[in-house]
């Protein structure tokens, strides 16, 4: 099993001396994965006017680093993380000539919340369709993985106009939202959001999600992942999110009439690759890949197979077979 960029990837892509924003958290400094500083450096924020607020939300992205006349990609992040996803794959799918995009879904990553908006669905749609309408504004191959893949499929139902594409990775499409978590009080709520941005429980998830993974590799990823949750508002957006109910899209997986590419970690012990076969058999239009010797999050894991996977699907060139094995 390969954890990141492998040696002939780091020997191409020399990480640029960091000059981090100031909106930052200084943690960042804690950090040694190269090329989650390099990305880090990268993140801007543009004003992003949404219909359910006064003003604009300074959001946070990565833009490309070049302009092509075709159709953008577009990256997504999972549940309660941010850009800092893409560290590997990005590099690759730019060096690839894509131009590509690299956004933090409202909410989550390292956006201006001080005005807290509402993190409800809706919400989160809204702001990434007048993010798209604003600075992308050509029909887009949107990826989405894990739970961002529910965000990926609610935007392309609702807006069909803006998605050429879609790219699923290890997809979280078919849980019921939060579940009883709205139910909580308020109180209970943020104690248990406390304890999910707590180191302990960090280390954890990323031992669950990479299979395997060397424990320096993995202090060093745990502290990327919740670099976020180190702004001073995570906490509200958290809750607020979890109050709404979150996602519950799998009423919707059939309407979705985009091409879609779905790529499913073999060895995910998150969710479960019967998903994927199950998944695939839904959507109208869909392709399936597994990542072989891979966990939850192939994107960071083996980033080379599945940057390869959508630059041959969104060139429109892949002759990608459906071969997800199932186990019992």
């Amino acid at each position: 099993m390969r954890f990141g960029p492998n040696k002939n990837l780091q020997s191409r892509f020399r990480v640029s001396a960091e000059a981090f924003p100031p909106f930052i958290p200084r943690e960042v400094e804690q950090i040694k994965d190269p090329f989650a500083r390099n990305l880090a450096s990268r993140i801007e924020r543009l004003p992003v006017q949404v219909s359910f607020l006064e003003g604009s939300i300074m959001s946070s992205c990565v833009k490309p680093m070049l302009q092509t006349n075709t159709s953008p990609v577009v990256l997504l992040h999972g549940f309660d993380s941010s850009c800092l996803e893409w560290r590997y794959t990005l590099p690759l799918l730019e060096e690839a000539g894509l131009e590509t995009w690299a956004m933090d879904i409202l909410g989550w990553g390292f956006s201006d919340l001080e005005r807290l908006p509402s993190c409800d669905v809706a919400s989160k749609r809204d702001h990434l369709y007048q993010f798209w309408k604003s600075y992308i504004r050509r029909p887009m191959l949107l990826v989405g993985p894990s739970l961002g893949a529910a965000v990926a499929i609610d935007f392309a139902v609702n807006h069909p106009e803006a998605v050429e594409k879609l790219a699923l990775i290890d997809a979280s499409v078919y849980s019921e939202g939060t579940g009883n978590m709205k139910k909580l009080p308020k109180a209970v709520a943020y104690a248990g959001v406390y304890l999910l941005k707590s180191i302990p429980l960090r280390l954890y998830a990323t031992f669950l999600a990479f299979n395997g993974l060397p424990l320096d590799t993995c202090l060093d990823w745990t502290n990327v992942g919740r670099l976020h949750c180190l702004l001073p508002w995570w906490e509200d957006a958290t809750v607020a999110f979890m109050d709404t109910g979150g996602y519950n899209v799998s009423s919707v997986v059939e309407q979705v009439k985009q091409k879609t590419l779905i790529i499913w970690g073999e060895e995910d012990q998150i969710i479960s690759n019967k998903l994927g076969v199950k998944l695939h058999s839904e959507l109208p239009n869909s392709i399936i890949c597994q990542v072989p010797d891979c966990g939850h999050i192939p994107h960071v894991e083996n980033p080379s197979f599945v940057a390869k996977l959508i630059m041959e699907f969104s060139r429109e060139h892949c002759s990608l077979e459906a071969h997800l094995a199932t186990r019992n």
